[in-house]
């Protein structure tokens, strides 16, 4: 199995953890750390990142050519869009629906997520193509990952925080792509300049370089 993928396991597994602490339950209903999501919709959303990746498996005929991973960035148009755009408020809906049932049915179907993710990933093809039919272009399963692994990352950061919880600590092997892919979002969007100033000269950095 490619090393993405493993990445994306480890992350997952690291991420139901998370959704089975007592503090997350406990804080279910109050709001979370990210502007406008609850503890409960923020879970939800951390949960969508397994149930994505079970979609885009499923075999559904003829596959597009794949996209690269900075056009597929700069086609979706939640990256720089507002709170108030449809595609965030679609997203933040979509977290509190998925939590609906409460904390304790969302950790038993994200963890029977995870057991089907194990054992069909291993299985996958090294060059497979996948349809991403919410955005209507394709990308390559490990780069659909790659998305789905800073997904898990950023979320489970904000999970954490959102609860009095530290950071998940994970490996290099899951942290140095996401760092990788973060960065190059970011010299994408601010341009090299900012991104060099910011993390080498503090009296010349510019207010973000966020890549989001």
């Amino acid at each position: 199995m490619g090393e993405i993928r493993q990445s994306y396991l480890v992350a997952a597994e690291s991420a139901v953890s998370l959704l089975r602490a007592p503090a997350v339950a406990a804080a279910w209903d109050k709001p979370s750390a990210l502007t406008e999501f609850s503890v409960a919709g923020l879970a939800g959303h951390l949960a969508h990142q397994l149930v994505r990746v079970r979609d885009v498996l499923v075999p559904n005929g003829q596959v597009q050519e794949p996209i690269e991973l900075l056009e597929h960035y700069s086609r979706s148009p939640w990256v720089q869009a507002g709170l108030d755009h449809e595609s965030n408020v679609s997203v933040r809906r979509g977290g509190q629906a998925a939590a609906a049932d409460g904390p304790g049915a969302l950790v038993e179907r994200t963890q029977a997520l995870l057991d089907l993710l194990t054992a069909a990933l291993p299985a996958e093809p090294a060059g497979r193509v996948v349809e991403l039919p919410w955005s209507g272009w394709a990308l390559r399963l490990d780069d659909f990952l790659l998305t789905r692994l800073v997904e898990l990352v950023v979320h489970s950061d904000d999970l954490a925080a959102s609860v009095g919880l530290n950071t998940p600590e994970l490996p290099s092997s899951v942290i140095d792509p996401v760092v990788e892919l973060l960065a190059r979002l970011a010299v994408h969007r601010h341009g090299p300049t900012a991104v060099i100033r910011t993390l080498s000269r503090a009296e010349r950095a510019p207010a973000t370089i966020s890549a989001f």
